[in-house]
């Protein structure tokens, strides 16, 4: 059955209008209300829609929440429109995470649920991967996000959004008034064109923390686009562009934004063609850069050259934590350069080198024992060590070493890891605990073994280690 709009946009308004009255309820029950709302200036109209659609925010019980009819306004804009319900939708809409990736929605089934989240006050993450929504889908969505305060985080990857897709989108962004602190855009058949939307919405946006813009068409002229975004953005503190071909321009043009750039703490830019001269700009980077923490640049036609480039980076930056090399054709002789530029300063914070890739030498591997008796909370990952036969350790080994421990001195596993902790909590950073490990001298364990170790203890990298 084919919708019509104005029968659309009056479910909107009646479903606006029950909102307004239920809010207007509440606040005749409630003495005060405090909304957390961003104390940055906004306009009056703006501020408006914040205090209608954000006051259910505070109260405590959730049965509280206005979701009142919400599934027969969702069902009535499914039958005008001609899709069929979606069951999970209807089934979790009292939820703070919606997953509707891969349910094949279309543009029509993206606006039947835009229409039911105008005024949803509990789903705060919604996915919404691979679905085929159009440039249609999002302006639905976008439509959905001028009245809905309440969703801050948005997947809309693998949508084949494409430039008209990217200019709806650009557009919301631009305006700067809702809650949303993270979008993922992987996918979405972006080109050169549309940087310089990204980069106009971007440069005044302080509120996106997180985006995704791996997988797409970006060019060199892209890349220096979005460079220019990165040096004038206040707000990212995550940015992906992973799979694009940015090549050397683009490579040097976000180089130059990390030296001004004072949010930004993760960074990937894998596949992306960079080369030695690339890996040279940020090593430069890396010089002048004090809050970039996590960077991904593997698989760009890094060789030795450009790795010793950017071990002069490494010498001297203090921020820098996960630095992600693997796929990259440098040897051991580069990798082994970018370590001794590590342990040549004493201000690094370097916990993990990525090179797993990396043939290496049992005379490399006794180098590193020297490096981690000056930095023992370091991890390198390299691949096999040439002219040995692998082995596997086994996790128990080095569960078995810490038992037969506290065995002996009648303690336990729980006060063995307070113990090394000198904060004698039950959790921990991961460079930290591995520099914990490294220094202690109740037991023997290798590196193999204590990277076992955090792996058990911290299996989804969260950075932080609990061994409760």
């Amino acid at each position: 059955m084919d919708y019509d709009d104005d029968d659309i946009d009056e479910l909107l308004e009646l479903k606006q209008d029950e909102t307004e009255q239920a809010n207007e309820e509440s606040d005749s029950n409630e003495e005060e209300i405090i909304c957390e709302v961003d104390s940055s200036p906004i306009d009056e109209k703006n501020k408006n829609k914040i205090e209608n659609y954000e006051t259910d925010l505070e109260l405590e019980d959730p049965e509280k929440f206005f979701t009142t009819g919400q599934e027969e306004l969702y069902r009535e804009a499914c039958k005008l429109i001609g899709v069929i319900p979606v069951s999970y939708f209807i089934r979790n809409m009292e939820e703070t995470y919606m997953n509707l990736n891969h349910h094949g929605l279309g543009p029509k089934g993206t606006k039947a649920i835009a229409v039911a989240l105008v005024s949803n006050t509990t789903i705060t993450r919604l996915e919404l991967e691979d679905n085929w929504i159009l440039e249609d889908g999002a302006l639905s969505l976008m439509q959905m996000l001028h009245e809905n305060y309440y969703i801050q985080e948005l997947n809309v990857s693998g949508n084949h959004l494409d430039s008209k897709g990217a200019k709806i989108i650009t557009d919301f962004l631009t305006e700067n008034t809702s809650s949303l602190w993270s979008i993922q855009l992987a996918g979405n058949d972006f080109k050169d064109d549309t940087a310089p939307m990204f980069c106009n919405a971007l440069t005044a946006n302080y509120r996106i923390k997180v985006l995704d813009l791996s997988h797409n068409f970006f060019s060199e002229k892209g890349g220096e686009q979005l460079g220019q975004m990165l040096a004038f953005n206040e707000g990212l503190q995550t940015l992906d562009l992973s799979w694009n071909q940015l090549h050397l321009k683009g490579a040097v043009a976000l180089s130059n934004s990390l030296r001004v750039n004072i949010t930004l703490k993760t960074l990937n830019l894998s596949w992306n063609g960079f080369g030695n001269e690339g890996a040279q700009a940020l090593g430069d980077a890396l010089k002048i850069n004090a809050t970039l923490a996590y960077l991904d640049i593997s698989s760009n036609h890094i060789y030795n050259d450009g790795a010793i480039k950017l071990g002069k980076g490494l010498e001297i930056n203090e921020t820098l934590r996960i630095l992600k090399m693997s796929q990259n054709p440098v040897t051991m002789d580069g990798v082994l350069a970018m370590v001794m530029s590590v342990k040549r300063n004493p201000k690094s914070r370097l916990e993990e080198m990525d090179v797993s890739n990396v043939l290496v030498t049992e005379g490399f591997v006794k180098q590193l024992e020297g490096v981690f008796v000056v930095h023992p909370e370091l991890d390198v990952l390299y691949g096999e060590v040439v002219g040995t036969i692998s082995k596997t350790v086994s996790l128990p080994v080095a569960f078995n070493v810490i038992k037969a421990y506290v065995e002996k001195n009648k303690t336990n596993m729980l006060e063995f890891f307070k113990s090394i902790n000198h904060l004698g909590t039950s959790k921990m950073p991961v460079a930290e605990f591995r520099k914990a490990l490294t220094i202690q001298n109740k037991v023997h364990l290798n590196r193999p073994q204590i990277r076992e170790l955090v792996k058990k203890l911290d299996p989804y990298e969260t950075g932080i280690i609990d061994y409760r």
